[in-house]
């Protein structure tokens, strides 16, 4: 999942985040983070982590890759080269009688971490490089709008709904990495907020057009199903998030929250039987 997000200021969404009442909560329920780009910068670094591994370990050419990736099926993988594949293996039976191959399970084999890990995986430098800089500007903002929980379940959801289009849509033989979708996600919310706050959505609508052009113009290469279902994603959480009634309002999340990552879980299950 790949992007050119370089983060856009709301200054209405924070305003009206950081509303609290006596309990010190936003204005959405959450608690009031005293630092809001703590959660970002665990994030970021976590982020961090996975490619410095993939790098310390072949980079392209990683063997960690494979198993963080999102594989839609699983693959027979050179022994030697594990960035190298044999297309013409469809079968962990016949993969385990060559001794040059190493059969890798994809989500449909029940690799289903890589839904999320490969959220946080990247390879090159410019990859990680846009995505991190979009979440370090997305990320505070929001997350002193909504509260830190739930600025990490708009992060979350929001990149499993990408992967899980990805699963859906993307060649089933293909492979999907990076945090676009979780940054696309920051990118519907923000829309949201901007729209219930009555900021003006014509630059942050601009903004969003353009990366969703650089999404078009690049689809050779781009996860074009990655940035879409995490966009939605996105604006479905924050839609859950912003316009519950007050009363009860943080059970009114939870389960606006639950219902959508249950009908993600669901989706995931019927693309499964689909390819098995």
């Amino acid at each position: 999942m790949r992007d050119a997000a370089v983060g856009f200021q709301c200054p209405q969404c924070v305003s009206e985040g950081a509303k609290t009442t006596r309990s010190g909560r936003t204005a959405y329920g959450g608690l009031r983070p005293t630092n809001a780009g703590i959660t970002s910068m665990v994030l970021i670094a976590v982020n961090a982590a996975v490619w410095l591994l993939v790098m310390a370990t072949g980079g392209s050419a990683s063997a960690w890759l494979n198993k963080l990736m999102l594989l839609p099926t699983g693959r027979c993988v050179s022994a030697s080269r594990p960035d190298l594949y044999y297309p013409s293996i469809g079968s962990e039976a016949v993969c385990s009688r060559s001794p040059q191959g190493d059969w890798v399970p994809g989500v449909s084999d029940g690799a289903y971490w890589q839904l999320i890990t490969s959220a946080f995986t990247h390879v090159e430098i410019w990859h990680i490089g846009f995505n991190m800089l979009a979440l370090w500007f997305l990320g505070p903002q929001l997350e002193l709008a909504v509260g830190r929980t739930r600025f990490l379940a708009l992060y979350l959801i929001s990149a499993l709904a990408g992967s899980t289009l990805v699963y859906w849509l993307a060649p089933a033989d293909g492979s999907t990495l990076g945090a676009s979708g979780a940054i696309f996600g920051l990118m519907g919310a923000l829309l949201v907020m901007a729209f219930k706050v009555g900021g003006n959505l014509q630059p942050i609508l601009m903004w969003i057009g353009l990366n969703f052009l650089f999404t078009v113009v690049g689809r050779g290469f781009i996860s074009w199903q990655g940035h879409l279902g995490g966009f939605l994603g996105g604006v479905l959480i924050a839609l859950v998030l912003v316009y519950v009634p007050r009363p009860r309002r943080a059970l009114w999340q939870s389960l606006g929250l639950g219902v959508i990552t249950a009908g993600l879980v669901v989706a995931v299950v019927l693309r499964t039987a689909a390819l098995t």
